[in-house]
């Protein structure tokens, strides 16, 4: 491939990426796409700067969905307490602590398979003003939206909508078989007409191929304008979901997929998010190197583990990186969230 094609990619945002262009890229030798991504972050990114995000859970449990990999699901005995929507007051105190232990970003997530109506979904609507209210980008995943819902999120404040497409399009009915591909790509479209950014991304070692993810790369970086937020995710195997025997995933395939995603999607903040507790700080740095620039900070993500804030702290320490301070929020094409962006 042409020295000329990858500095392309380091200037120029794109949206009619090929997959044969994101397959030469992601394969690659390891070393000069490292280089290319971190070329590419440096020319859009402040470098050695990573915002940390807050992610909590205001519902637990009992989701009708049958995902492979979530301890949340009905169909799984895993152990989990259900727990019932949360207190927006207790929501707003939580966030209020994330925002003094350095968070900017305070996400929320509910198992729901569809945002419920009536009080349950007037009560999220509280907890979006109330986080908004401390001045922090707020952020919530719960499940699909009508479209009426993602105007009266936007209204109520929210910033941005987590709605993940997980893995390819050909992978995905091996891992959910109560959904298909398009009512996801329907959501965010949704979304996207309310003027909310989008947060989508995919998780990564759930028996899918090399050929898995780059499809998944393929359809984010096709999105105009890409998702503002994209999550890597390793997954994390818990005992009694279809996938905890899932063997471990090789820590470079993370690294791999960020780097390709940076070259990709070069103004979105790609998150290094959940399964950081199984990778060694060697691997996190070499996450970062490749471009990850926020990760999510905090005991628990959602109901699986998280590094401890002293072990987050250290590493920043030695590896010079400071948190991103302020509210990060824009467009992935540059421009202020507004309902007129396509699809």
């Amino acid at each position: 491939m042409s020295t000329t094609f990858f500095e392309k990619t380091t200037t120029e945002v794109r949206y009619d990426w090929t997959r044969g262009e994101i397959r030469a890229i992601y394969r690659q030798p390891l070393l000069d796409l490292l280089h290319r991504a971190q070329e590419t972050h440096r020319a859009h990114h402040p470098p050695n700067r990573i915002q940390t995000c807050w992610l909590v859970s205001i519902k637990t449990g009992a989701c009708p969905e049958d995902c492979g990999y979530c301890p949340q699901s009905a169909h799984y005995k895993t152990g989990l307490a259900r727990q019932e929507l949360m207190d927006p007051r207790e929501t707003v105190a939580q966030a209020r602590r994330a925002k003094e232990n350095g968070a900017t970003r305070f996400c929320m997530g509910a198992a729901w398979r569809q945002a419920p109506e009536g009080r349950e979904f007037e009560a999220v609507l509280e907890m979006v003003r109330g986080v908004a209210a401390l001045d922090m980008e707020v952020c919530c995943t719960l499940g699909m939206l009508t479209e009426s819902q993602a105007q009266r999120l936007k209204e109520a404040g929210l910033a941005a909508y987590n709605h993940n497409l997980d893995t390819s399009p050909e992978f995905y009915g091996n891992i959910i078989s109560t959904r298909v591909y398009e009512d996801r790509l329907r959501t965010l479209a949704a979304v996207r007409r309310a003027g909310i950014t989008v947060c989508s991304g995919g998780i990564l070692g759930m028996g899918e191929s090399e050929e898995d993810r780059i499809g998944l790369l393929e359809q984010l970086a096709t999105l105009h304008p890409h998702p503002e937020s994209v999550p890597v995710n390793m997954l994390v195997r818990v005992e009694g979901t279809a996938l905890a025997a899932q063997p471990p995933l090789d820590p470079l395939v993370m690294v791999r997929t960020i780097a390709t995603a940076r070259i990709l999607m070069p103004r979105s903040m790609v998150r290094l998010a959940a399964g950081r507790k199984q990778m060694t700080r060697e691997a996190a740095t070499l996450c970062f190197l490749a471009g990850a620039n926020s990760i999510f900070v905090g005991e628990r993500l959602l109901t699986t583990p998280n590094p401890l804030p002293d072990e987050d702290q250290l590493l920043f320490r030695d590896l010079g990186l400071e948190p991103l301070e302020g509210p990060t929020v824009r467009c992935a094409d540059g421009s202020e969230p507004a309902a007129e962006h396509g699809e």
